[in-house]
């Protein structure tokens, strides 16, 4: 697959893909991750811009509050709880 991006948001993806299955890190860990760590909230717009997704697992990315923040992909938030629940991810 060719991702097709910002050079931020290709960064953002690319780490997306090695969050692994049934995990789930925030954006400012994402953030922090991939050397950004005041860019939380662009790793949030990054996220929300992802159009690979559930393929590029941005739903394992949540608020450090603990609350699961947006979804962009079709079904919005309840689709991201139905995908971590399915991940057996305790929300």
């Amino acid at each position: 697959m060719i991702l097709k991006g910002t050079i931020f948001q290709l960064k953002v993806w690319n780490f997306l893909k090695t969050i692994p299955k049934g995990k789930v890190i925030t954006y400012k860990q994402l953030a922090i991750s991939i050397k950004s760590p005041k860019a939380a909230r662009a790793v949030a717009n990054a996220c929300a811009k992802n159009p690979y997704s559930p393929k590029i697992p941005c739903h394992r990315v949540i608020r450090s509050d603990g609350k699961l923040g947006g979804y962009s992909g079709k079904g919005g938030i309840k689709k991201k709880l139905r995908l971590l629940r399915s991940e057996k991810v305790s929300i």
